[in-house]
């Protein structure tokens, strides 16, 4: 959808009470546009997690106009399917963003310094680094 407002409408026509009611909750998970005005920014709130943070920051329920009862969780289902069709995990984002190098570099900690570190590569899985590193890693040292 391309407005929060039909988002709340959606939801009246879903729970009843007034659009109102609803468009605080559509409005926090498109706040993201804000910084990044294109449908990447669904990555920020558009998941799982999302849902169950607008329910942490805006409570289980809503009592709206009618005087129904709304699970906020429902509200936030409602959003992220009427967006995607479906509802992603945020590593299903996760998943899409390809590590590059500025990712992967680390500040010096303090009382750190000649402090060496294997970082692995990108996609290599951790429990399979049973020998040094031959060539496959980034080498930091802080």
């Amino acid at each position: 959808m391309a407005h929060c407002y039909y988002h709340a409408l959606s939801s009246v026509r879903k729970w009843g009470g007034t659009v109102d009611d609803y468009l605080p909750l559509h409005q926090w998970f498109d706040q993201s546009k804000a910084i990044l005005a294109d449908p990447r920014h669904r990555a920020l709130r558009h998941h799982a997690e999302g849902i169950f943070m607008l329910e942490a920051i805006f409570g289980e329920t809503l009592v709206n106009a009618d005087g129904r009862v709304v699970p906020v969780r429902l509200v936030g289902e409602q959003h992220v399917r009427e967006d995607l069709g479906s509802i992603p995990s945020f590593a299903d984002w996760a998943r899409l963003i390809t590590p590059q190098a500025w990712m992967l570099r680390g500040n010096p900690l303090g009382g750190a310094e000649g402090v060496t570190i294997d970082m692995p590569v990108p996609g290599e899985a951790l429990a399979s680094r049973t020998r040094p590193p031959a060539g496959g890693a980034v080498r930091t040292v802080i």
